[in-house]
């Protein structure tokens, strides 16, 4: 069940076999079961997630009381609240399974000494959170540049995949507008 991460981390740096075998005994396979939260707002992160199937997300609750989902992880994505993970303060953000989903999920302190046991694993992480970090950047500057309708086809467009298996109120809410509104682009009635 591990070789998918192994296979992820082959894309980007390469692992001695002692380095598989020393990872492979520090990480922990879990099940979360659909809507379960493995984060609420208030809580410490201590735990960082590689989604091997199923989705998750990422959402704050706004001061009118609405989820607004901030990022999604499927298959091959890691998910956490880096902040609260990094800075051992209490998160801001739910994290919760959208569907039944399967994680390899790492403690901090077995992956701080991890990255020390195997430097490469730190060059691994960095590329990943650059392209965590990019994505985001992406996705702020359609919230800024982009019409709702626009958002919507643009999504829809480059990620199918999420329309059919998302919720629509998660995805409106991701896109930033109403379940309502997302119906009428849907329907043609905008």
């Amino acid at each position: 069940m591990y070789q998918q991460l192994f296979d992820h981390i082959a894309k980007f740096i390469n692992l001695e076999p002692s380095d598989i075998d020393k990872l492979e005994s520090c990480l922990e396979l879990s099940k979360i079961k659909k809507k379960e939260h493995v984060l609420k707002e208030g809580q410490i992160c201590n735990t960082i997630y590689f989604v091997v199937k199923g989705c998750m997300r990422q959402y704050i609750i706004n001061s009118k009381g609405a989820e607004q989902t901030l990022q999604f992880g499927i298959e091959n994505w890691w998910i956490t609240d880096y902040l609260s993970y990094h800075n051992h303060v209490p998160s801001s953000f739910y994290l919760q399974a959208v569907e039944s989903t399967d994680v390899i999920a790492i403690d901090k302190t077995v992956l701080e000494a991890l990255l020390i046991e195997i430097p490469s694993l730190e060059r691994y992480f960095r590329i990943v959170s650059q392209k965590s970090f990019g994505a985001m950047q992406m996705r702020i500057k359609f919230l800024f540049t982009m019409s709702a309708e626009e958002r919507y086809h643009h999504f829809n467009d480059h990620f199918p995949e999420f329309v059919q298996r998302v919720p629509q109120y998660m995805i409106a809410s991701y896109l930033d507008f109403s379940a309502e509104f997302m119906s009428k682009i849907r329907a043609g009635k905008i």
